[in-house]
């Protein structure tokens, strides 16, 4: 087997035995988010993060705005004021002013522009890493992917390249922080993820050109989970790549998920993840619409949050919905 292996990190920026899985504090769900213009699609998000436990854990016990000497935007000193406000809040909703007054500085949004909640989760967690890397200078990559935002969504796919003449294997390793399923003709998220990583044949017909017999042939690539993260983001794809229509299909997605048939190693113990968020679009199209979620509070309890409204539902309403990402935990 040839490739680019994992190299191990030179330094742990966040030490990993202090994440914490489960909440630390039990409580009644926070305040909802006020929508200032067509901010649907930043509210589920925030309200998703908000309700993700090793995040929340971590910026409510306020260890890195204690250290931060970032002048400035910093995404992490906003999300930890952000969480704080929303669970610890007296109102029953809240303007996330400080996310809209830096929305320039977390990617190309507009508060009154509609904008995709998938694009926002992905700006939102690379604006975070961003922030936990404001310190450090002149670290190999390896060790930018201990942060506490990477420990926490952070996995690694397997790229597995084959040859059809001399069945050499070529590997690379890739990070990913969510991971993006077609879902034209999946009628579940178990078909989508078994499409994800059945292999397909690289384009052009002798496109791969193996370094062991050195021919040029048509080799076929598989795509594995590598090191499965501690919290898993999926999102399914409902903008048609052919017309500019959103598909909108029912995907059924289960409350547990065993993500081990999907790994680099299919035959381990079972990998099991508990969904903890979803959030849901409506309209015809990916670019209009609506955004809401459904979370899972610290009480264990769900609820259907759109925008300023938090209204208690259950499990079986969340498992119904036409959903857009869906979180998932260890």
């Amino acid at each position: 087997v040839t490739g680019k292996e994992m190299t191990p990190p030179q330094k742990t920026l966040f030490p990993p035995e202090k994440i914490f899985m489960d909440w630390r504090q039990k409580r009644r769900p926070g305040a909802g988010l006020y929508n200032l213009g067509s901010t649907c699609y930043l509210n589920v998000i925030l309200q998703c993060l908000t309700y993700t436990p090793p995040l929340a854990n971590y910026l409510l016990s306020r260890q890195h705005s204690r250290f931060c000497r970032q002048q400035g935007f910093c995404m992490m000193c906003i999300m930890e004021d952000h969480v704080r406000k929303v669970l610890y809040s007296s109102a029953s909703a809240i303007r996330p002013r400080a996310v809209i007054r830096d929305l320039k500085f977390i990617g190309e949004f507009k508060p009154d522009i509609p904008g995709d909640a998938y694009e926002f989760l992905r700006c939102t967690l690379k604006a975070m890493q961003t922030a936990c890397l404001s310190d450090s200078s002149d670290l190999d990559i390896s060790s930018e992917q201990t942060t506490i935002i990477h420990q926490i969504f952070g996995g690694f796919l397997r790229s597995r390249v084959t040859c059809p003449n001399c069945k050499a294997v070529s590997d690379s390793y890739k990070v990913f922080m969510d991971v993006l399923l077609k879902i034209k003709g999946a009628s579940s998220l178990a078909t989508a993820l078994e499409d994800f990583v059945t292999p397909k044949q690289l384009d052009g017909r002798k496109s791969f050109k193996c370094s062991k017999c050195k021919k040029k042939v048509a080799a076929s690539k598989t795509v594995t989970i590598h090191h499965a993260p501690r919290v898993l983001t999926v999102c399914l794809g409902r903008a048609d790549d052919q017309s500019s229509r959103k598909l909108s299909q029912v995907v059924a997605y289960p409350e547990y998920l065993n993500l081990r048939p999907y790994m680099s190693d299919p035959a381990g113990e079972p990998l099991l993840y508990s969904l903890y968020a979803v959030v849901v679009h409506t309209g015809h199209t990916c670019l209009g619409g609506h955004f809401f979620c459904y979370t899972k509070a610290s009480n264990k309890q769900w609820y259907k949050m759109n925008d300023v409204s938090v209204d208690s539902c259950d499990i079986h309403t969340v498992l119904e919905q036409q959903a857009y990402l869906l979180f998932y935990t260890r």
